[in-house]
Parts: structure tokens; sequence; C-alpha cells
């Protein structure tokens, strides 16, 4: 089963755990996370199967109307995305540490699958505005060689977001 996130932000907080609501009861996905996140804005994080999280994503899109400022969504997504999102994530070993930051949410998630996929590296948080002014970061570790060449691809995806 190939696994894919979904992600939509919204600039009002109401909107968008009504949108949240909806995107559940639309199609078979998961809330991975679903939380209000600075500067006053709202963020609702799904996955499950691509053809369940395009259909949430779209009915999240579309109840935002005004209040959208961004959405994602990411096809077979790497595994360890979902653990760095909910804090989950236990790296055994920490050896050479990738920091990346951004601004744009949205991108950063899309960063942080990059990052994984590029090299032999392991996620430790992947933190989305809570607490940050807006910004995004995500934290991984992994062979010194790997941690540049992650920093590298995120660095070429996330662009100037």
């Amino acid at each position: 089963m190939e696994r894919s996130i979904g992600m939509v932000e919204f600039s009002s907080i109401a909107r968008g755990i009504y949108a949240a609501d909806q995107m559940v009861k639309i199609s078979d996905v998961e809330i991975v996370t679903a939380s209000s996140v600075c500067p006053g804005k709202y963020i609702a994080i799904v996955n499950g199967e691509v053809a369940a999280v395009k259909e949430s994503v779209q009915k999240g899109t579309e109840e935002a109307g005004e209040f959208l400022v961004d959405s994602i969504i990411i096809p077979n997504v790497h595994r360890g995305v979902f653990p760095a999102i909910v804090g989950t994530a236990d790296p055994p070993d920490i050896d050479a540490l990738g920091i990346i930051e951004s601004y744009s949410l949205s991108a950063m998630v899309i960063a942080a699958d990059a990052i994984l996929k590029s090299a032999e590296l392991t996620a430790i948080e992947l933190r989305l505005g809570t607490g940050l002014g807006g910004k995004a970061y995500f934290t991984f570790t992994g062979e010194v060689a790997a941690v540049s060449n992650g920093i590298e691809v995120g660095s070429k995806s996330l662009g100037d977001k």
C-alpha cells in the first residue's frame, strides 16, 4: 500500500477546524495532526492511500475558500516524515546533525521528504510553526556526507521559501 501525506494550511483557525472535520468525513484518511500554528494559522495533515488523500485535500481547499494559504500532496512519502511531525522519531544515535528552516510550512514538509529520500538519513523532528513565529524547521541525522547532501537537497527544494 502506497502511503501519501496531504496538508492544507489556513489563515483562519475556525475555518481550519471546520475544514479538517470535512476532510476526514469525505474520504478514508487519518489525521496526522490538526492544530493551530503561529501566527494565528491552522494546519490539517492527513495520510492514507493516494486517491483518498487527494480527495481529502481537495475538500479542504474547497472549504478553506479565501482562508487558504497552501496545500500539498506527497505520494509515497518517506516513512520517517510521520514520526518527525508528531515528535515520536527516536534516532538510535546522532552522528552529524542537519538543520534546515523555512517560512513555508508546506514547503518544509516537501523538503523533509526529499531530504530523507536523498541519502541514508534519520529524521529527528519536523516542527511546523508552533512557537516559531510561523517558521518551520527539520532536524535529521546521519553520516557527515549524507547530512551535507541532505542540506543541499533541502535547500534546493526550498528555493526562496
